[in-house]
């Protein structure tokens, strides 16, 4: 589903692959946050994606008010505190979404898929 900014001259449609790919990039220069993960949900493995496809570990649902929940799933660095890069992400997230489509951001929900460690 897409998400619609109507103004007086008309509407803007923003993809879910478009908001996708934003919120992944955002996501991805946070501190703690290694990367995005994709599950595969046939086996239960939990996959770091590349730079390109960092929109499969975002999931975007539109209401309609056409405000946004954002669910992220990411992978972090062994050591850090989750919840202070969670609430940084979190804040971080909402903030670039609004500022850069001019969409509400309700709410953006953090699951922590995995965790790497450094050998």
């Amino acid at each position: 589903m897409s998400a619609v900014l109507e103004n007086k001259l008309g509407n803007i449609l923003y993809t879910d692959d478009y908001i996708g790919s934003l919120v992944g990039i955002t996501a991805t220069e946070c501190y703690g946050v290694v990367g995005m993960a994709s599950q595969k949900v046939s086996d239960g493995i939990v996959e770091l994606l590349g730079k390109d496809n960092l929109k499969r570990g975002v999931k975007i649902h539109t209401d309609d008010s056409h405000s946004l929940r954002i669910d992220l799933f990411i992978i972090v660095q062994h050591g850090i505190s989750i919840v202070a890069s969670a609430n940084s992400i979190m804040s971080t997230v909402k903030y670039s979404i609004e500022r850069a489509t001019g969409l509400t951001v309700r709410e953006v929900n953090v699951i922590v898929s995995g965790i790497r460690v450094q050998k």
